[in-house]
């Protein structure tokens, strides 16, 4: 990929640095060098005239300028719809809106990937998992630094499996497993057999884990993201499971046949806006559509192949259950049982939250399936 840079001028002089950016957004093209005097409806004017501000103030007051900006965002009155999906559509231009803006406060790091600002924080460690090593000046985000130093919390602490009895560690840009009841349903549906088992897209690999805690003798864990396949080998490491479970980079299978197939693709077929998203949105539906169509081809005879997946995006309007019904017959699959399960995340009883409607009827199923 090739690298870009951030131009400015600051004392009369033109400065240059190296942009940096978790989302993938471009290098802003006007920057303006701002201190401890901005005011918060000066900032946010100009944010959203596309103007970006490098921050020379201190450290925490840039976060408390960015909070006061959100905070404008904020009183504006939400674009709303009767229609699900167009409700869908306009809450996903809102989030984009909004990240865009707070996304205007820059930050500049130092080769070493340290603040050289008043009270910042020492956030080496957490940068540089998160970023890897620069070894020159760079710039970005407030959002992408707060976001890393919190993915490298996520990954100290873990999270409490208590299918395993143990914590997962979800690496920066891999989707922590914190919805627990598609991970319970693996753990409790009847297995076809013990022998061995493939794991799709496994992410912090919890679903290969939890096949090896219930004595799957081989689990073949697969992923595209660099990302994903280091935290799944860390995590089955610590786990104890890597003699069990072998990871490989792949685009959905793994050359063979096994008697189990499983696949909890992401479940909103929508355009992702980073990479850390591509685990809940899938364009048109690509992912689920690859496992549907080829897992008939990589089923060992009696086999079952699970997929866990919500229904929310039926209560959106982005798929029905006739279409995911058509894409099963479609792959040469027929449906032996569904195990339904009502989650329990905190979006579920938030009533402010834009989607509640979609998510107060959301459930979630193990699509059991077999070739017809």
């Amino acid at each position: 990929m090739t690298e870009q840079y951030v131009v400015w001028t600051e004392n009369d002089t033109e400065r240059r640095a190296l942009w940096g950016s978790t989302s993938g957004a471009p290098a802003p093209k006007r920057i303006l060098v701002a201190d401890d005097t901005m005011k918060a409806d000066e900032a946010y004017r100009l944010a959203c005239e596309g103007t970006a501000l490098l921050w020379r103030g201190d450290f925490q007051n840039a976060r408390q300028l960015s909070k006061a900006v959100a905070a404008r965002m904020d009183r504006k009155p939400r674009r709303d719809s009767d229609d699900p999906a167009q409700a869908f559509h306009l809450h996903r231009q809102t989030q984009g809106r909004r990240a865009q803006i707070l996304g205007m406060l820059l930050i500049p790091l130092d080769a070493d990937l340290s603040i050289p600002l008043r009270r910042a924080p020492d956030a080496h460690v957490a940068f540089t998992e998160a970023f890897g090593v620069t070894d020159q000046p760079s710039v970005r985000s407030l959002r992408d630094l707060l976001g890393a130093v919190g993915a490298h919390e996520w990954n100290r602490k873990g999270v409490l499996i208590p299918a395993l009895d143990a914590r997962i560690h979800p690496a920066f840009g891999v989707f922590s497993p914190v919805r627990g009841e598609y991970i319970d349903l693996v753990a409790a549906a009847p297995l076809p057999s013990t022998e061995s088992a493939f794991d799709i897209g496994t992410g912090t690999g919890v679903l290969a884990a939890v096949l090896a805690a219930r004595g799957v003798t081989e689990v073949t864990a697969t992923d595209q993201d660099p990302r994903a396949l280091q935290c799944a080998r860390s995590n089955l490491d610590r786990l104890g499971y890597s003699d069990q479970v072998t990871v490989i980079e792949a685009d959905l299978f793994p050359e063979g046949v096994a008697p189990l197939v499983v696949c909890n693709p992401p479940w909103i077929p929508a355009k992702a806006t980073s990479p850390i998203e591509y685990a809940i949105y899938d364009p048109a539906g690509a992912m689920l559509k690859g496992f549907l169509t080829g897992v008939r081809d990589h089923l060992a005879e009696g086999g079952e192949a699970w997929l866990i997946l919500s229904d929310i995006a039926e209560h959106l309007g982005l798929r029905t259950r006739t279409e995911l019904h058509a894409m099963i017959a479609a792959g040469g699959l027929t449906v032996i049982d569904r195990i339904d399960v009502k989650p329990t995340h905190a979006k579920v009883s938030d009533r402010t939250d834009a989607l509640h409607a979609a998510r107060a009827r959301e459930t979630t199923s193990l699509w059991r399936l077999r070739r017809r």
